[in-house]
C-alpha cells in the first residue's frame, strides 16, 4: 500500500473506497489482539510525526489521507480500535544491489543463478499464485506463510550467494547488507522500552517480516503469537 522503493510489489489501489473499507475490515480482525504497541516501517526520526498524525486520526478516523501507506490505512485504524497508545518507526534505510550478479562477471555458480532469477516462483509451487488476483484477505494469509517468507530471504539475499567473480564475494556481500540492514532494524526494536504485560504488533513489508520472523523465535525476550489467529 503506498508507494514503496522495493524491487517487487503487488498492486492495490489504496485510493480505492472499497479498498480502504476492506483494510479496515482487516483492522477489525486484527483487533482481537489488543496490541498495546504497534511498530511500522517507518523510520524512528518520524516517530514524533507519526504519533501526532495518529493522535489526530484518533480523534477524526474520517480524516482523509492523501496517497495513504499501510500505516495510515492499516497501523492507525488498528490502533484507533485496540486503545493503542504508542506507534513506533523501526526502519532503518540501507542500499544494496540485488541485481549484482546481472552486473558482473559471474562464474561462480552462473547457470544456477540465471536459471533462478528467470522465475523464482518456479521453485515454490505451493505459493507460485498470481497474487494480484486473491482478495485482499487471502493476498494476506498467503504473504504471511512460512512458505512465502522463506521465498522472500531467499529470493532478496540468499540467491545472491551464487554470484561472484573469481575471487570475490560480490553476492554474498550484497546479501550480507539486506540482513545487517533487517538486523538493525530489529536492533530499533530493541531499543523500545517494552514490559512483559506489552502486545506488540509489527506491521512491516514481507521480507523484512520474514527476517524479524527468524530473529524473535530464537529470542527469549519475545513469545511470537500466530498471526492466523486473527487474520481468519
Amino acid at each position: 500500500m503506498g508507494f514503496t522503493p522495493d524491487a517487487n510489489t503487488t498492486e492495490f489501489d489504496e485510493e480505492d473506497k472499497k479498498n480502504q473499507q476492506r483494510v479496515h475490515a482487516v483492522a477489525e480482525k486484527l483487533s482481537d489482539f489488543q496490541p498495546t504497541v504497534i511498530l511500522v516501517e517507518q523510520e524512528p526520526k518520524y516517530n514524533e510525526k507519526i504519533q501526532k498524525e495518529y493522535k489526530s486520526y484518533v480523534n477524526n478516523p474520517d480524516t482523509v489521507f492523501e496517497d495513504p501507506s499501510e500505516i495510515e490505512l492499516l497501523a492507525y485504524e488498528l490502533g484507533r480500535l485496540s486503545g493503542t497508545e504508542q506507534i513506533y518507526g523501526i526502519d532503518h534505510k540501507m542500499g544494496y544491489n540485488y541485481r549484482i550478479g546481472q552486473e558482473i562477471d559471474n562464474v561462480l555458480d552462473p547457470d544456477w543463478y540465471d536459471k533462478y532469477y528467470q522465475n523464482p516462483l518456479q521453485f515454490y509451487p505451493s505459493i507460485n499464485v498470481n497474487r494480484d488476483s486473491l482478495s485482499l484477505l487471502n493476498k494476506l494469509k498467503l504473504m504471511n506463510r512460512d512458505r512465502f517468507l522463506d521465498f522472500v530471504i531467499a529470493v532478496n539475499a540468499d540467491m545472491l550467494t551464487h554470484a561472484g567473480t573469481e575471487d570475490g564475494y560480490e553476492g554474498a556481500d550484497e546479501a550480507a547488507k539486506y540482513y545487517q540492514r533487517n538486523l538493525r532494524m530489529y536492533s530499533n526494536l530493541n531499543r523500545i522500552n517494552l514490559t512483559a504485560d506489552d502486545r506488540v504488533f509489527i506491521l512491516m513489508g514481507a521480507s523484512h517480516t520474514a527476517f524479524f520472523r527468524d530473529f524473535m523465535s530464537r529470542d527469549p525476550k519475545y513469545q511470537m503469537v500466530d498471526t492466523f489467529k486473527y487474520l481468519r
